[in-house]
């Protein structure tokens, strides 16, 4: 009987290295997208865009009718995609866009990105996931999906928690036997309590951050 022990150890060999320079690269993508949010938000205070309705006009005429698109689609990519923190990008909406109108653009996008997560996780299984999230935290949560109503209770809360790893739970629900119909009544339920925390308490503290520092 031949040996095929040399040749699967070099085909998960060359899995791991390939898992390692996807999420080396993501580090680095989520750290250039945590400066440039930052950058982004300290512009707008700096500029009084968050601070005068004038400016603000001003911008949301510059960028024109495809602003609202673009921020849409930065809400998805940061959901599908973890290079940046959700915490920042959602209090930016709601200062550029309005309360209500940020809010509606912030949900769309989120919901939407969300979605994906769980698709994506539903069709390509495991290996996706365990190269685009951290080892340690897929380890973490993994356990959970041993036991239905554990992992179900688990991703209830998460989805209701402001400072649960939301987008992971969404890709680990891909994972677990729940249903869509289930994940996205949960998803639907929670996630407006969520928006609503980040919206305006971020944008508190970041409204007097950088207040102190300007």
């Amino acid at each position: 009987m031949s040996q095929q022990f040399p040749e699967d150890f070099s085909q998960v060999h060359t899995q791991d290295k390939h898992k390692e320079i996807v999420q080396f690269g993501l580090h680095l993508l989520n750290l250039l997208g945590i400066v440039l949010t930052l950058y982004a938000l300290y512009w707008g205070f700096k500029s009084q865009v968050f601070t005068q309705e004038e400016a603000l006009r001003d911008l949301l005429a510059t960028l024109g009718p495809a602003a609202p698109i673009g921020f849409i689609l930065i809400q998805i990519i940061q959901t599908v995609i973890p290079i940046i923190p959700g915490a920042l990008t959602i209090p930016m909406g709601t200062m550029i866009f309005g309360m209500g109108y940020g809010f509606v653009l912030n949900f769309i996008g989120i919901m939407v990105g969300s979605v994906m997560n769980f698709m994506l996780a539903r069709k390509f299984g495991r290996p996706l996931v365990e190269m685009i999230i951290d080892e340690k935290q897929f380890n973490k949560y993994i356990t959970w999906l041993d036991e239905k109503n554990r992992f179900d209770k688990l991703f209830t809360f998460g989805m209701f928690f402001p400072f649960s790893p939301a987008d992971f739970l969404c890709y680990l629900a891909g994972l677990s036997n729940i249903s869509f119909y289930k994940y996205l009544l949960i998803l639907t339920t929670g996630k407006p309590f969520t928006l609503f925390i980040y919206s305006y308490g971020t944008m508190g503290m970041l409204t007097l951050f950088f207040q102190f520092f300007n």
